[in-house]
């Protein structure tokens, strides 16, 4: 895979907003030069992890009060395996409905404002590891779904689609079709591949996007967070609680909530 070159001049910027907070002419000037790359762009890509969705009331994965820190029979990065899906069903669902279905969730401020852009004609794609739906209940339709979404479930015999409501309400602990075929949440668990269809496709928007944002994200969960290796265009911002291992290939890095970030632009 070939890696993003870096251009000869860098108009590179970090502001970190979360504990140090910059002097408000260096934050202006980073909120400026984002609005002026949004207002030159024609096709915006947007990408992002968990860190969006937090701001929707939807836990992340590592923090202190994330999926990962919770005290069940088995860790969490077991239960949430295709070995252990087969092997445990009923302990699986117990887990994921408590905690992978968040339906009563909205979409906070970065999916309204992703909404406006593709509406606008701005927003090529959005390029998420999110299962949550919520780009599309924002009114998003350009969503390549890298990691699967909660919205989808299919009978394992027969192919049938049934609702997420569908596997909340069901009487017993493990979701059957009206064929006798257990059911299976299509979201793509530990062990399992992504799809061809939607790397192609968030592959193809990445490479022709010419401003790519990448926000919510530690960029550590592969092969995803490789996808972005494949931007050529023209700037590469990061926004992000903390720090990723790519701050130093950006153009322009924020260390604050997306949701806090978009909604200060047009």
């Amino acid at each position: 895979m070939k890696t993003r070159k870096k251009p000869l001049f860098r108009s590179r910027i970090t502001v970190i907003l979360r504990n140090d907070r910059p002097k408000d002419e260096v934050k202006a000037m980073a909120y400026e030069l984002l609005q002026q790359w949004i207002d030159e762009s024609s096709r915006i890509v947007f990408f992002g992890g968990a860190g969006v969705s937090t701001e929707s009331g939807i836990p992340d994965f590592r923090s202190v009060d994330g999926l990962y820190n919770q005290k069940y029979d088995y860790p969490p990065e077991q239960i949430l395996s295709h070995t252990f899906f087969v092997r445990k069903p009923e302990e699986f669902f117990r887990f994921y409905r408590d905690k992978m279905l968040p339906l009563d969730a909205e979409p906070n401020a970065a999916h309204r404002k992703l909404a406006e852009w593709e509406k606008e004609g701005k927003l090529a794609g959005i390029v998420t590891q999110n299962i949550d739906g919520l780009h599309q209940k924002a009114g998003n339709r350009k969503v390549f779904e890298l990691h699967g979404s909660v919205h989808r479930n299919y009978c394992e015999k027969c192919g049938k689609f049934y609702t997420p409501e569908f596997i909340r309400d069901y009487p017993g602990p493990v979701p059957k079709c009206e064929c006798g075929g257990r059911i299976k949440p299509d979201v793509v668990l530990y062990e399992e591949g992504l799809d061809n269809d939607v790397v192609s496709g968030a592959v193809h928007a990445i490479s022709k996007a010419d401003l790519m944002i990448v926000a919510g994200t530690s960029l550590t969960v592969y092969p995803a967070a490789g996808l972005v290796r494949y931007f050529r265009g023209k700037h590469l911002v990061l926004i992000n609680r903390d720090a990723t291992p790519m701050d130093s290939e950006c153009d322009l890095v924020i260390h604050d909530k997306v949701g806090v970030v978009l909604s200060a632009l047009t």
